[in-house]
């Protein structure tokens, strides 16, 4: 690109282009309407921007009257992590019980029905699935969103979930590449690093991705985590060398890449927003996502910083060009997809498949007793970044005067009197204690070897990542805690009917 062609004001509209903002509450701004007309890719939608079914649909059909074919992106994983569904929790059971079952042909089956709700809802990539190999049992942020700690069993679901989404015309996005799932901090919070030779990286963390690139995958999301050998200090998702030499040079990768968000601290208490999007365009990002909570002037920020990039020459306008590209060659496969797409199942058998799938993740240990008039207390850790405050457990299938909480955050000297209290609540009843990744919190491990040293005939249900349970007894592992999971083990426990 000449420093003619730099100048001209068509720049601002290859910036435009590679930039799928969010924006609150659930009607688009002017500003949103106006910057699609005027050449934005697309928008990303966050649970704040969902209230229901027929007011997301309206929303979407405004968006696509503004311009044609935008990006409408969404974070839906199903399982743990969903927006769609946040007010309830989803009726799919996560990567981590669709691991445990570890039938291929049900992962197909399961992501083309939320590939089908999202369509339907009028939404055409979804930044899902996660394919990280969950190697770190203490790992804070991926858990049930991995299929498992095998690369063999994450790669054929990986390629399973791809084609499964894309078959109902939504286009996937593998992440968080080159893999999160042997870190143990948060990159929502800070520089994550994969503490591994780049010799373990390839045999252990690559071979899902290869996979999802086998698949077809058409857009894939590096995680702003560090591999030392390969990017060195920088995070994957500001590295060339692990996009633009390891995705597209040696894996062959010919899609679209997509920023994480980039407000996250792992990138944006170092850089800035702005400059963490000029050097991920740099490295080899075409499409940037700037996180829930940013706005109009932090979109117009990062287009100020690209263009200021482009024209000192730190950004080259050919680099830009070819994201553009890139985006509109996604935008025009969204259009032609969803022309072909598998039509979508009814309400009815979507429902099922996602219930029938919960059901079959469900493990048992030990004999289960008779429920008769239960006593329900849940373990309540702190809300996970990614997932967000989305309801979960046993709480609406009992009466509320059978149910208890006790925080993970709560002080071990006050632990004893509140499981005193439940104890003394439970006295003649069967008590049920639901945890939640018990092995991360302290507390959990407490409360429930308290409580089963007073009440050895009490049930176990783990909604999490099963790595620590009790020895003997009765329990349970759901391998997730949304909604069709809570109801598969409600079934199981006796307080639903099946």
């Amino acid at each position: 690109m000449t420093q003619e062609v730099a100048a001209d004001p068509a720049l601002g509209r290859l910036a435009d282009a590679v930039l799928i903002p969010p924006f609150p509450g659930g009607r688009e701004p002017d500003w949103i309407r106006a910057a699609l007309a005027g050449g934005l890719a697309g928008v990303t939608l966050f649970g704040l921007n969902v209230q229901d079914s027929r007011q997301l649909s309206a929303l979407t059909a405004r968006l696509r009257a503004a311009t044609a074919e935008p990006i409408i992106a969404i974070d839906e994983e199903g399982g743990d992590v969903t927006r769609i569904s946040h007010q309830t929790g989803s009726d799919y059971p996560g990567n981590a019980a669709l691991g445990a079952i570890d039938d291929v042909r049900l992962t197909t089956s399961v992501y083309a029905a939320l590939g089908a709700d999202l369509a339907a809802l009028g939404i055409n990539l979804d930044l899902a699935p996660a394919v990280d190999v969950n190697t770190a049992a203490v790992n804070p942020v991926i858990g049930t969103r991995s299929f498992g700690a095998d690369p063999d069993l994450v790669a054929r679901h990986a390629a399973a979930a791809v084609t499964g989404l894309q078959s109902a015309g939504v286009a996937a996005c593998a992440k968080h590449f080159p893999g999160h799932g042997s870190t143990t901090l948060d990159s929502h919070v800070s520089l994550a690093t994969v503490d591994a030779p780049l010799s373990v990286v390839r045999a252990r963390d690559l071979p899902p991705f290869e996979a999802a690139i086998g698949a077809g995958v058409r857009a894939i999301m590096p995680g702003h985590l560090r591999i030392p050998e390969l990017t060195g200090d920088l995070p994957a998702s500001l590295s060339s060398r692990a996009l633009t030499d390891l995705l597209r040079g040696e894996l062959g990768f010919t899609g679209v890449i997509v920023s994480d968000g980039l407000e996250m601290r792992a990138v944006s208490e170092k850089y800035g927003i702005p400059e963490a999007a000029v050097q991920a365009v740099i490295a080899g990002t075409d499409l940037l996502c700037l996180g829930r909570d940013q706005d109009r002037l932090s979109f117009l920020a990062v287009k100020a910083a690209l263009l200021a990039a482009v024209r000192s020459g730190r950004l080259s306008g050919e680099r830009l060009e070819e994201a553009a590209a890139r985006v509109a060659e996604l935008r025009a496969w969204t259009l032609a997809a969803a022309r072909t797409a598998t039509p979508p199942a009814g309400a009815a058998e979507v429902s099922a498949i996602g219930l029938a799938a919960a059901r079959r993740a469900i493990a048992v240990s030990g004999s289960l007793p008779t429920p008769g008039r239960p006593l329900v207390v849940q373990l309540v850790p702190p809300s996970n970044l990614a997932a967000g405050a989305v309801p979960w457990g046993l709480s609406p299938f009992v009466p509320a005067d059978s149910y208890r909480e006790i925080s993970t955050g709560t002080r071990p000297a006050d632990l004893a009197n509140e499981v005193s209290a439940v104890l003394a609540a439970a006295a003649g009843r069967t008590l049920i204690i639901v945890v939640r990744d018990a092995h991360r919190h302290r507390v959990a491990v407490s409360a429930v070897e308290q409580m089963l040293a007073a009440r050895p005939d009490a049930v176990v249900l783990e909604m999490g990542v099963p790595v620590w349970r009790p020895a003997g007894g009765s329990y349970l592992a759901s391998y997730g805690a949304a909604r069709s999971n809570s109801r598969a083990a409600a079934e199981i426990l006796g307080l639903a009917a099946p």
